[in-house]
Order: C-alpha cells, then structure tokens, then sequence
C-alpha cells in the first residue's frame, strides 16, 4: 500500500506540466544522441549539466535520466534501417535488425525493437520503484567501515567490468582517486596538489573534469572525420509484426529484461554489457542458433529489453547507496551534488518527492520514447546526414558558455580544454575515461569512511573485517580479484570486450 502510495505522489510530481517539458526534452535530445554516432549520453550530460544549475532539482535529474534511456531507444533506429549503431548497445542490435530490414522487415524490427524496449523500461522500473527502498533501509544501518567497504566492491567491479586491459582499468581508477583528493584535506586543513594555486583549493569542479572527458575528448577524436554520404533508408511498409514474431520475442524480451535488470546494478555494468550478453544467451537457449546473424527476431527482442532494462536499474545503486554503476551515474550523482543533494539511502527519506518524482518519471519518458520513435523514424535517420564539423562546433559553444557560467571565471573552462587533452590521449592509448570518472566520485568518500571508521574503531584496522557486513563485502571484492587471476575468466573477458568493439 505505501509503494501504490508514494507512486500515486510521484505521478503528481512527474505530470506537472514543467517535468513533462523536461521530460519531452530529455528523450528527444537521448533519442537524437543515440542516433547520431560518436555522440553518446556520457558526453551529451556533461555537456548539460551547468545547465542544471538554474533548474528544479527534480526537472533536472528527469532530463537527465530521459536523456540516458533515450538513446537507447536511439541506437536501435539506425542500426536496424542502416547498419550504423548510434549507441555501443546498439551494435548488437544491427546484427539481425539490419538482415530483418534488408529482407523487407524494417517495420516489424523496429516494432519489436520498441516494443521490447518499452517492456524492460517498464518492468524494470517497477522493480527499481520496488527494490530502492528495500535496499535504502538495509543502506541506513551502515556505519563508515561498511560503506568504505561497500565503495572498494564498487571500484573493483567497475575496473573488472571495464572495457580493454585491466591494467589500464587500475590506473584510470588510480587516477581519478588522486584527482578527488586535490584541495584542501578537511580532517587536517592541509593542501594537497595544489601546487600554489588558488582555485585548486577548494578542489577540481567535477563538471569541468566529465566535460572535458568526454565532451571535448570526443570533439577532439571527431572533428576530422569527413561526412558520410546520406544513408539508404529501408522503405517500411509494414509496421506491425506478425504472430510469429511476437511468438518468438516475447521469451526474449523477458529474458532480456531479467538479465539487463541484474547487469545493470553491478558497478562497472551497464546498456552495453547486458545487450551482449542478453545476445549470447538467446543464442545460446534457441533450438535453432543458426538463425542468428540472419533476421532473428530474438536476436532483436533480447538484447533492446537488456539495454533498456539495465539502464533503468542502474538508478538503484546510486540513489539509495551513493555509489554509481557506470559513468553515466557518475554524472548524475554529480548533478544531484550541484543541488546539494547527497546521493544514498537518505534521498528516499529526506527527498521522497526527487525520489519518486524521477522514478515515475521514466513511465512516462517510456511512453513518450514508444510515441516518437516509430512516427519519427524518417527524421531521426536524417540526423546522421548533419556533417561534423557543423554539429560540434556547436556544442563547443554550449559547453564553453556553461563552463564560464559555473563560477564566471575561465579557469573552468582551461581545466576541461586539459581533460580534454587528456581524455583523447586515452581514446588513442584505448584506456576507458568512465573509471576514473567513478574514482574522481568515489575517492573523497572512501577516504572521508575510511578516516570515520578509525576514528571510531580508535585506530584499529581490524574494524573492518570483524563487523560482519563489512567483512562479507570485502570478502566478495577479494573473490572478484580473485576471479582475474583464473584465466578462464579473463580468456572469456577478453572474447566479450572484442566482440563489443
């Protein structure tokens, strides 16, 4: 009764005309992102976030989050008509969406693909409205060496689960874990890598670091790139699928869905890992694999339930426990800090209209996406034909005027014009920015509970291992270390992470 409840206050909240303008805004510009290639949700938010300073707090984070699960609806549009995935979790998509469009199926594709994807956004968010507070309560008994231990889980799945070498992984989380504690240490006032500067005291502005990261970065890599002739759009003449069709993706789908809701919780997870691996799985149950890779509809259903589904639930671990699963929640969790709300189980109690206002938000975002994909889709595959050097050029202005209007001072913008050196230097070297953007968070809370729980232990170490939630969850990091050094392991690692590229 109380979750029918707080839904009921979260519906009010979502459908008030002004979070439903967010909320429009929001899927179009994810759905647009997520057609367009070599943009992506990552980049597209930290372009937006010193936007969010003049905005409520709870229209904001509904744009937001409409602008990560809309690009996965996105993706899935150019990767069936024209092979071309706009999103990562996408590309699996294009594999048997584009044979279905080559054979004269673009219609039923993109149908399951929506209706599929509307499914997972669906129950899995039913399961997030369900779970978070759950969870929350649990997260509220924790004491500092808890969730010092609960943070170190998280950074060790994230660089488990991190795209390429895992090396680099370490040292993109080390990095970022070096770059939070610039500033001044609030336990002994004492500067750190400072080195003189004044504005480096109060420490680096976490917009300033994903800007950089992924915004400019990703201008960087792209603006050399010469323009593609205009894609040939499969003519759709029949939109709806057949009984057959529907026979054949529904198990997918809710395969795909259960799978992706999972996936999407663990740190370091995400769209993409569950698209792949929602893929592997239909492969893997069907009595007939060999249709795969020519026009399965399974092959569709599954992996777009996945990555919708995984998108949805990667909200759990960032709002009721403060730690994020990828680096699209890394952003979001920044954004929740610039309105100076602390992400974790407290959010529930001292925020219930943020709360259930953003949840019951992605319903609504949902029915949106399913309304604009499929009469849209003309216009959406137009949006590849944009040449480069006339889209970011563009957002080059955005992301400069929003820089500037953070403190009205240009060292904001200087430091991303140097992250976004850098976060191209690690585009060529393919070391993947998202960890370090998880260290860069993480990293002052982790010391912060560390200092906490020593304090309160007088100094004893073995505080962390003697209180029994604690210890379980240092004892799961210690096994998923452990699970690197198998090299059945990392041989099947490294087949999922060369698939993906």
């Amino acid at each position: 009764m109380d979750l029918f409840t707080n839904l009921l206050a979260g519906f009010a909240t979502s459908l008030q005309p002004a979070n439903l303008l967010y909320c429009l805004v929001g899927v179009i510009v994810g759905t647009a992102i997520g057609v367009l290639p070599g943009l992506g949700p990552l980049a597209t938010i930290s372009m937006l976030l010193p936007l969010t300073y003049a905005l409520d707090p709870v229209s904001a984070l509904i744009m937001l989050a409409g602008i990560y699960y809309g690009a996965q609806y996105g993706g899935s549009t150019t990767a069936i008509l024209v092979n071309l995935p706009g999103e990562a979790s996408s590309v699996v998509t294009a594999i048997d969406g584009h044979r279905m469009a080559n054979a004269g199926r673009a219609g039923a594709a993109l149908a399951i693909a929506a209706l599929a994807s509307v499914f997972a956004g669906t129950v899995s968010t039913f399961f997030v409205a369900g779970f978070s507070p759950v969870l929350a309560n649990v997260a509220l008994s924790f004491g500092p060496a808890e969730y010092f231990s609960l943070m170190v889980v998280g950074l060790v799945a994230a660089v488990i689960l991190a795209h390429g070498s895992l090396l680099k992984a370490v040292g993109m989380v080390l990095v970022g874990l070096v770059l939070g504690s610039v500033g001044i240490d609030n336990n002994s006032g004492a500067y750190r890598f400072t080195f003189g500067s004044l504005e480096l005291s109060t420490g680096i502005e976490f917009v300033s670091v994903a800007m950089g990261l992924f915004a400019f970065a990703d201008i960087i890599a792209h603006v050399g790139e010469k323009t593609s002739n205009m894609p040939v759009l499969h003519r759709i003449t029949r939109l709806w699928p057949s009984r057959e069709d529907f026979r054949d993706a529904t198990p997918a789908a809710a395969r795909g869905t259960l799978l992706g809701s999972v996936l999407g919780i663990l740190p370091g997870g995400g769209a993409a890992l569950a698209s792949f691996s929602a893929y592997t799985l239909e492969k893997k149950v069907s009595r007939h694999p060999e249709r795969f890779g020519n026009g399965a509809v399974e092959g569709v259903a599954g992996p777009e339930a996945a990555n919708n589904a995984a998108a949805q639930t990667s909200f759990i671990p960032m709002l009721t426990l403060g730690i994020p699963s990828n680096g699209t929640m890394a952003l979001m969790m920044g954004a929740m800090m610039i309105h100076n709300i602390a992400p974790g189980p407290q959010v529930i109690t001292q925020q219930p209209v943020l709360f259930w206002g953003l949840i019951t938000s992605m319903f609504v975002g949902n029915v949106m996406l399913v309304l604009l994909n499929l009469p849209l889709v003309g216009i959406w595959v137009k949006l590849i034909s944009v040449p480069y050097r006339y889209l970011y050029p563009a957002i080059l202005v955005f992301c400069v005027i929003g820089l500037y209007s953070i403190q009205n001072q240009t060292f904001e913008i200087m430091t991303a014009a140097v992250f976004g050196f850098v976060g191209y230097l690690f585009m060529r070297m393919k070391c993947e920015p998202a960890p370090l953007l998880l260290g860069f968070i993480l990293g002052p809370m982790l010391e912060s509970n560390l200092k906490r729980a020593l304090l309160l232990a007088k100094g004893d170490a073995t505080t962390f291992v003697t209180r029994p939630v604690s210890a379980v969850l240092l004892l799961v990091a210690a096994l998923l270390l452990a699970t690197v050094i198998l090299p059945q392991f990392r041989k099947k690692r490294e087949e999922v992470f060369t698939e993906e590229a």
